[in-house]
């Protein structure tokens, strides 16, 4: 037993060596990025993610899965198709240690959307989204759940749809498609306000 936990403490520094990337250098390769996500990683546009303050490790893991075809998002294809995992971790690092921006929820919704974050959906076996994503949804870099807090709604219920649907298959345990396949649309639209709103 003493072993295995050296094992796998072990394992976990070598993982997070492995995705430590140099900021300074990300900024000089994030150029790019800027254009739907903000120079800042903050994006304007509902339809692309603020990635400012994401953890790195979950930034990496994304922009790889696109990159060799895990994570299906077109429009994201040709720019990531070029980079070395070098230049991935760097971005990560980048857009990791930028301040996110906030946002703001929609007042007919919080009451739901407080109770599905905080609470789940009991009824229907759909856990608090805080369990992983945390009390005020800042994530949990460690364990790779992304932060939300302050994200499109839209965007949001976009990811929440596709992973109902199984278009979005790259959360490995299936963790996310079961989850969101047993919420309706009222609840997928409440729970992504409120998550908006979370500072």
């Amino acid at each position: 037993m003493k072993n295995l936990l050296i094992s796998l403490i072990v394992s976990a520094g070598l993982m997070s060596a492995a995705h430590a990337g140099d900021a300074e250098a990300g900024k000089a390769k994030s150029a790019t990025c800027a254009a739907c996500h903000g120079a800042d990683g903050n994006s304007m546009a509902p339809a692309f993610p603020k990635i400012a303050g994401q953890g790195e490790r979950y930034l990496v893991k994304q922009i790889t899965d696109i990159r060799d075809g895990r994570r299906q998002v077109p429009e994201m294809t040709a720019f990531v198709t070029g980079l070395s995992d070098e230049d991935i971790a760097d971005i990560s690092a980048y857009f990791a240690g930028q301040a996110p921006s906030g946002g703001g929820a929609k007042e007919e919704l919080v009451e739901l959307g407080q109770k599905i974050y905080r609470a789940g959906i009991e009824s229907k076996g759909v856990p608090a989204c805080m369990a992983c994503h945390g009390p005020s949804g800042k994530g949990q870099e460690l364990a790779g759940f992304p932060a939300l807090a302050g994200q499109h709604d839209a965007y949001t219920a976009a990811q929440l749809y596709k992973f109902s649907m199984g278009t979005r298959d790259n959360d490995g345990a299936k963790m996310m498609r079961d989850i969101a396949y047993r919420m309706h649309e009222k609840e997928i639209e409440a729970v992504s306000s409120y998550i908006q709103g979370l500072r």
